[in-house]
C-alpha cells in the first residue's frame, strides 16, 4: 500500500464516531446513577484509548504497521493514566463545581441538558481531536524523523503532565498548604503544566500522522488546533484562571509565571 486509501479510512471515521458515543453514553449512564456528573473525566481519557483501539484493529493491511503500534501504544498511554489520575484525583469529592455551575443554566430537563452539553459534546471532540490518531494508522510511508520528533514532543507533554499532576496532589495532601497557591517544581514555570502537556501531546501526535503523509496531515491539523484553542482560551486555562481569581498571593503568581509556555520566573520569589 503505497497511497493513503481514503475509503477505508472513511469508514473508520464512522467507528470511532460510534466507539466515542458508546463511551460517553455509558458514562452517562453511571453519572445518572451515582448522580454525578464528573464522570466524564474519566470518561474522556478512556475514550480517546478506545479510538486508538479501534483504529488499530480496523486499519490493519492499510497503514505503516509500526506507525500503527506507535501511535497506539502513545495514544493509550496518555488515555489511561489521564483517566486513573482523575478517577484517583475525585475520590471521596462530590460532583465538579463545573458541572454544578453548567446545570444550574439548565432550561428544562437537567438531564437531558447534561446529556446534550457534556457527553454528546465530549464526545463529539473526541472525535474531532482523535483525527491524527486515526489519520496516521492509515498514513503508508514508513517511520522517519518526523515521527520520532512527534514522539519526543509527545513525551515532553506526558512529563509535564504526569509530573505536573504529582506535584499538585503532593502539594494539596499537605494541611499546612491550605490555602495557599502552587508555586513550586513544574508550576513554578507555567501556571498551568498539566495543560501545556496536553498541548505538547496532541501536536507530538500530529507530528507523527504528518510523518505517514500529506494526506493524514491535511485532515488531522485540525485536531491539534482545536486542542489548543481550548486549553488556552476555551474550557482549560481561561475557567481554571477565573475560578482561582481573589485567592491569596494568585496576584503574585500571575506576575512572576508564565501564563502557558514554561519559562523561568520573573523576579525572586
Amino acid at each position: 500500500m503505497n497511497a493513503f486509501d481514503w475509503g477505508p479510512f472513511a469508514a473508520n471515521l464512522g467507528w470511532a464516531a460510534a466507539t466515542a458515543l458508546a463511551i460517553m453514553l455509558g458514562a452517562f449512564a453511571i453519572a445518572l446513577n451515582l448522580d454525578m456528573h464528573r464522570i466524564v473525566d474519566v470518561a474522556w481519557g478512556l475514550a480517546f484509548a478506545a479510538v486508538a483501539v479501534v483504529t488499530f484493529s480496523l486499519s490493519g493491511g492499510q497503514g505503516d504497521p509500526a506507525r500503527r503500534v506507535l501511535v497506539t501504544v502513545l495514544t493509550v498511554v496518555w488515555g489511561l493514566r489521564l483517566a486513573v489520575h482523575i478517577a484517583r484525583r475525585g475520590r471521596g469529592h462530590g460532583e465538579d463545581p463545573r458541572y454544578e455551575a453548567m446545570l444550574a443554566r439548565a432550561r428544562g430537563n437537567r438531564d437531558l441538558y447534561a446529556l446534550r452539553m457534556i457527553y454528546l459534546l465530549q464526545g463529539a471532540l473526541v472525535w474531532l481531536v482523535s483525527l491524527p490518531v486515526q489519520a496516521a494508522q492509515y498514513a503508508p510511508r514508513p517511520l522517519s524523523a518526523l515521527a520520532w520528533v512527534g514522539t519526543a514532543v509527545w513525551t515532553i507533554g506526558l512529563f509535564f503532565e504526569a509530573v505536573g499532576d504529582a506535584q499538585l496532589a503532593r502539594f494539596k495532601a499537605d494541611p499546612a498548604n491550605r490555602g495557599r497557591i502552587m508555586d513550586r517544581g513544574l508550576w513554578r514555570l507555567t501556571r498551568h503544566p498539566n495543560y501545556f502537556g496536553d498541548f505538547c501531546v496532541w501536536w507530538g501526535l500530529f507530528l507523527v500522522a504528518c510523518d505517514g503523509s500529506w494526506q493524514a496531515a491535511a485532515v488531522s491539523v485540525v485536531s491539534p488546533l482545536v486542542m489548543s484553542v481550548l486549553l488556552i482560551n476555551g474550557s482549560g486555562k481561561r475557567l481554571l484562571e477565573r475560578h482561582m481569581a481573589g485567592r491569596p498571593g494568585w496576584d503574585a503568581y500571575v506576575a512572576r509565571t508564565s501564563a502557558f509556555f514554561p519559562r523561568p520566573p520573573r523576579g525572586n520569589r
